[in-house]
């Protein structure tokens, strides 16, 4: 195979079965992550990748499929036959030869199934009761935002299960937002969990009692949902800098649909096991706790500091959080998940560690 041509187009991918449907801006997100590969005539371009994690299409070109069990078939780039992934169709191949160069258009099997997923559940919803999943299909700024691409495959959506989709669609609210609105505010009981769906918000907190900007949030971001997951004090001051429209939910149903599934607890054995194994532990209290009595090799992430870590650590490790209770490290490895991070958090924290001497 050569090196990756020219990007996709809408207009290609539209003309694919399984993406039959989606929205020009979901289509134009996807066009970002596929990629077209071109290969010679005479080869085989998909030795090795039948059973890869990429559904391969033919764009351009003329191939000789290749059955098991006996049988070929021709097949032309444009064609009906095209509009299903070569390597994903009932009959199994066992190998491919490319009459004339070709264009294929490879796509993540994970992405086309989260999209799919999201969108049929999102198009369910359009017709019933979920004004959210008509909004999700029509309106682009959920798309490109809140819902965008990069969020379902990293953010807080990623790892929900199917049935709490239609019911996250159904639980959230929109709520219109006007300029110098105080949404959430330092020192209160956590109530809801917001994302961003337009506009723009700063995140502020008193130091030493002047006024110190932490952030700026946008289209897709979240805020909220560090006082639900440790059951603590709101810690910073949100503030609208203008118009705009958040999406948020309330601590039950917050609770029920994202907490839960996104928090993946391990027992004190459990986590050792998975440090032994490569693992980091993640100690997210204070310095002068951290310092005590931390866990052996143990990486200090204070709870107030992780936003500013997540450029920092390596998404391509995996991490085992505590404190001294757990509230603190469920809160932590929510905010890491949301980001695409592997973070589990130790049931008990220190506490279960010390019982289990």
């Amino acid at each position: 195979m050569s090196a990756a041509g020219p990007r996709a187009t809408t207009e290609q991918l539209a003309s694919l079965a399984p993406l039959a449907g989606m929205s020009p801006e979901r289509l134009g997100e996807l066009a970002e992550v596929a990629v077209i590969e071109r290969a010679p005539r005479g080869s085989d371009p998909l030795a090795g990748r039948l059973d890869g994690k990429h559904s391969i299409f033919l764009l351009h070109g003329e191939l000789l499929l290749a059955y098991e069990g006996g049988g070929t078939m021709v097949v032309v780039g444009g064609g009906e036959d095209t509009r299903q992934a070569l390597n994903r169709q009932t009959r199994r191949l066992v190998r491919v030869k490319a009459i004339t160069d070709v264009d294929l258009l490879a796509i993540e099997d994970d992405v086309l199934d989260i999209l799919a997923t999201w969108d049929q559940v999102a198009a369910a919803g359009a017709g019933g009761d979920s004004a959210l999943g008509h909004a999700v299909r029509s309106d682009s700024r959920l798309v490109t935002g809140a819902f965008s691409l990069a969020n379902l495959r990293s953010g807080a959506f990623a790892q929900l299960p199917a049935a709490h989709i239609d019911e996250l669609f159904k639980r959230f609210e929109r709520v219109k937002t006007a300029r110098a609105q105080v949404l959430v505010r330092e020192g209160d009981e956590g109530d809801y969990y917001y994302v961003v769906e337009s506009g723009r918000f700063q995140v502020e907190r008193l130091v030493g009692g002047a006024k110190v900007v932490l952030a700026e949030l946008k289209a897709g971001d979240a805020f909220g949902e560090e006082a639900l997951v440790s059951e603590a004090k709101r810690n910073a001051t949100v503030v609208s800098l203008g118009d705009g429209v958040l999406l948020r939910l309330d601590r039950q149903h917050f609770n029920e649909l994202l907490r839960e599934p996104l928090l993946r607890r391990l027992s004190f054995e459990e986590a050792a096991a998975r440090v032994r194994e490569g693992a980091l532990w993640l100690d997210v209290r204070y310095p002068s706790e951290y310092q005590y009595d931390r866990l052996p090799g143990a990486i200090n992430v204070p709870l107030a500091e992780v936003r500013n870590m997540f450029a920092v650590l390596d998404k391509g490790k995996e991490y085992v959080a505590y404190c001294q209770s757990g509230r603190r490290s469920a809160a932590a490895a929510f905010l890491f998940a949301q980001r695409g991070f592997k973070v589990w958090v130790l049931n008990g924290g220190l506490k279960a560690a010390e019982r289990a001497g």
